[in-house]
């Protein structure tokens, strides 16, 4: 890969409009050739405007950090802090640890395949540090091969799973975790 100038920083109130118009096309990049427009669309409405970006930062624990190449964005990550599964909470593996899910890890598809998805994840890693986070986790989609290699090799591990609904369908979701040092 060649050299990429890049920069993480902490999201603001005022990025809510970013995060929309990111998350809205990054989900149509990945998705809309897997699920039915009108899915998509649901789906889409329901979870990317300005208004649920700025109610999503306004979360307590919520952390949004977006990832800038030569100052344009090109991705970003939301973490939630105390967040759980039930099947985390179910677990004699996980019980009483200080959890953190990784909601989302969002990349524009032009920058894919340059390890940027690494530098986000480090970044995740690093804040979660910070915070005192003993387990991080997720949801995936279980057709999502290349996203699923990309977690197991960043540690996680397949614990359970939980139904994702994207629009009217009902799809299945990995729940994978991992410890955070």
């Amino acid at each position: 890969m060649d050299e990429v100038d890049y920069k993480i920083r902490v999201a603001k109130l005022e990025d809510a409009p970013l995060l929309a118009q990111m998350g809205e096309r990054t989900f149509r990049e990945t998705f809309a050739s897997d699920n039915t427009p009108q899915d998509l669309a649901e789906y889409l409405r329901k979870n990317f405007s300005p208004e649920i970006q700025s109610a999503e930062l306004a979360q307590p624990g919520c952390l949004f950090l977006i990832l800038e190449i030569d100052g344009a964005p090109a991705g970003y990550v939301r973490l939630q802090d105390l967040a759980t599964d039930p099947c985390l909470a179910e677990s004699s593996e996980w019980n009483g640890l200080h959890p953190m899910e990784l909601v989302r890890i969002y990349l524009l598809q032009a920058w894919t395949g340059h390890r940027l998805g690494d530098v986000l994840m480090q970044a995740s890693i690093d804040q979660v540090q910070i915070l005192g986070v003993e387990v991080m986790w997720l949801g995936v989609w279980e057709h999502n091969e290349r996203a699923i290699a990309f977690y197991k090799r960043w540690g996680f591990a397949p614990v359970s799973t939980h139904v994702f609904q994207l629009g009217q369908d009902l799809q299945t979701d990995y729940v994978m975790s991992r410890r955070i040092p």
